[in-house]
């Protein structure tokens, strides 16, 4: 979608700014530029919008930079969503035309050649007081060799209210690529009144060096030493982990059911992993909240958010809060 303003738009970047007038959402800005495609629905529920955040060919390669900045103004209520999983294909040699920046962060291994890019994302939130906003995108599935970065930071006012749902799969397992890309980097950091309250970070690195420790390695006999693990032996039997924030007044209704469903948990020993996990954890002297989760297939940790995150409808209407996990 070109820029609303009829500005030219900087590549591989947006801009979402949305206001209220009466009671409908209005979009002062909305614009984005090759890679991404920002497309908005019309929205019968009153005070709520909904962004989809999507990219050209179905999918991110190495050297794809995107930027996206979004405001959200006082007493909206806006849905970022996807239209399927974020893929990250592998890297090749050769600059993209979507590369604007290059991250010096990034060590390519060894095996992999040095003129491989990383794919990275970032976005930049600032939420007003009495609104809220609902990043509830599809998960992030890395192909074989494919190395991504993602950053992602929300500005709060002292009465915003966000729901954040971070997560990745272990790939296309049809296609035997079971946690077999590069590296997986993703950051979220969340400030309220400019101070911060959460910051979480997931690194997975499938570096082919030996994952022993230090003191293991010096005691250990280089004979009877065990093969370095995978980033699919320390994983499994899981396919797809996710991170889920609820901070804010918004959110309340939600956080209560699942710190009721939370206090019936018993915890005993298993000989075998359980097929689905998930913990929750208080943040913030209790005003925000954690949630983690892993499963051994997708479907099974997307059917679990999809069901305990059902109070959300009376928040943002129910059709609306159908499109977030079809």
């Amino acid at each position: 979608m070109s820029s609303t303003t009829g500005e030219s738009v900087p590549v591989g970047t947006g801009h979402i700014t949305c206001d209220l007038h009466s009671s409908t959402v209005v979009f002062s800005k909305l614009s984005s530029s090759y890679p991404l495609k920002l497309l908005s629905p019309r929205v019968a529920e009153h005070g709520v919008a909904i962004v989809y955040v999507m990219s050209y060919g179905g999918g991110l390669v190495g050297g794809d930079c995107m930027q996206l900045v979004v405001e959200v103004g006082k007493e909206c209520k806006l849905l970022l969503l996807s239209q399927g999983s974020t893929k990250v294909f592998k890297t090749r040699a050769g600059n993209r035309a979507s590369t604007r920046f290059r991250t010096s962060s990034f060590q390519p291994t060894p095996s992999s050649l040095s003129l491989q890019a990383v794919t990275t994302q970032s976005m930049e939130v600032t939420i007003a007081p009495d609104s809220a906003l609902f990043l509830l995108p599809d998960p992030v599935t890395c192909f074989r060799s494919a190395s991504y970065t993602q950053v992602q930071t929300f500005h709060l006012a002292g009465s915003a209210s966000i729901v954040l749902l971070d997560w990745v799969t272990s790939g296309r397992r049809f296609m035997d690529e079971d946690w077999d890309f590069l590296r997986y980097y993703s950051v979220n950091e969340v400030f309220v009144e400019g101070r911060r309250v959460v910051r979480d970070v997931l690194l997975l690195d499938n570096s082919p060096y030996d994952t022993q420790t230090a003191s293991e390695s010096c005691l250990s006999n280089p004979t009877t030493r065990s093969p370095p693990r995978t980033l699919k032996d320390r994983l499994a039997p899981y396919s797809c982990y996710a991170m889920l924030l609820l901070y804010g007044p918004q959110t309340h209704g939600v956080v209560t059911d699942l710190q009721a469903k939370y206090r019936t948990i018993s915890i005993f020993k298993r000989a075998t992993p359980e097929r689905f996990l998930w913990s929750l954890t208080p943040v913030d002297d209790g005003k925000g909240t954690v949630v983690r989760a892993a499963g051994v297939d997708t479907e099974d940790v997307k059917n679990w958010f999809k069901e305990v995150l059902r109070g959300l409808e009376a928040v943002v209407g129910i059709n609306e809060y159908r499109k977030a996990f079809l």
